[in-house]
């Protein structure tokens, strides 16, 4: 009798067990050209979607890799200045090295210029070598706020003349050129010397007095253009015409078409105004009288006593005198 087989298996018959397969591979890092490409993606990305904020967060991410990246460094100013940062453009234009890269003059004097630091933004308006629009821009927004209005009515002249009259710089620059046209009309007029002419208890005060109270005579104006105005609109609320309830009209009638129903449907004919209108004779009644008059013939007294009529002998009987 051959032995049983035993259950338990062969140790030997098992597979070994590989390390290898077990643990997971360790991922390569990624290298400083690979992190780099991807933050410029998303910073890309991030400046056409308008989210200016996050722009900036990666923009330090790619400053902390490269801290001297000039395009980091131009892409994070302007952001800064878009975003209207002025502090912290100033902070970063102080801490970049300088160098071969771009010339930041004219970035530093438009954030000057915002934080009303004026004599300090046309100190760095100096140094620019190279005049462009934007400085030109700057030059006159400067000299407005100096009150040097010629000056900068001049350079507004000059950009006016340059620009594309479908952009937006050339209404831009329009109405700064009014304004400044309007002051210095003011100056050259003689209302300035007009207003050192009065005594001085009333040139100290003019600017802190409140204005000058509304004449009656508007109020009465604008009291009546309102009464006007709500006149015209309860005019308008009676004469709208209300909506008809398709669910109450009859079938078949179309409302403002079918005609309307005559008013006297629910008198009897020979009560309505336009069967006595009528040109029909009626038959019997002689002349053409109207229901309900009565026509007398009255006798003629003979010498006999006795009535004659129209026709012929009366059959009416009297009493006999005695």
């Amino acid at each position: 009798m051959p032995p049983k087989a035993s259950g338990k298996a062969n140790p030997s018959s098992k597979q070994p067990n590989h390390p290898s397969t077990n643990h997971p591979k360790h991922k390569q890092p990624v290298s400083l050209d690979e992190r780099l490409k991807r933050l410029f993606t998303s910073l890309c990305a991030q400046i056409d979607g308008g989210h200016f904020t996050n722009a900036i967060k990666t923009c330090n991410k790619i400053l902390r890799l490269d801290p001297a990246d000039s395009d980091a460094l131009q892409t994070k100013l302007f952001l800064l200045l878009q975003t209207e940062q002025y502090d912290a453009a100033l902070s970063l234009l102080g801490g970049a090295t300088s160098g071969d890269g771009p010339d930041h003059t004219f970035e530093e004097a438009y954030a000057m210029y915002r934080l009303h630091r004026e004599e300090n933004a046309a100190t760095s308006l100096a140094r620019i070598k190279e005049t462009h629009r934007g400085v030109l821009h700057l030059e006159a927004q400067l000299s407005y706020r100096h009150g040097s209005y010629q000056s900068s009515l001049d350079l507004y002249n000059e950009l006016l003349e340059t620009a594309d009259p479908q952009s937006e710089e050339y209404s831009d620059v329009l109405t700064n050129l009014t304004a400044s046209q309007k002051h210095l009309d003011f100056l050259n007029m003689g209302s300035l010397r007009a207003l050192h002419a009065l005594p001085s208890s009333i040139t100290s005060t003019i600017e802190t007095s409140p204005p000058p109270s509304v004449q009656p005579t508007v109020s009465l104006a604008f009291t009546s253009a309102a009464l006007i105005q709500q006149t015209a609109d309860e005019s308008v609320v009676a004469n709208k015409v209300k909506k008809v309830r398709m669910k109450r009209v009859p079938k078949g009638v179309i409302p403002g078409v079918t005609p309307a129903p005559d008013p006297e449907r629910w008198l009897k004919k020979s009560e309505r105004s336009s069967i006595g209108q009528s040109g029909r004779k009626r038959r019997g009644g002689g002349g053409g009288a109207t229901q309900g008059v009565v026509t007398e013939n009255t006798p003629a007294q003979g010498h006999s006593g006795k009535s004659t009529g129209g026709g012929g002998p009366s059959h009416s009987k009297g009493k006999k005198k005695k």
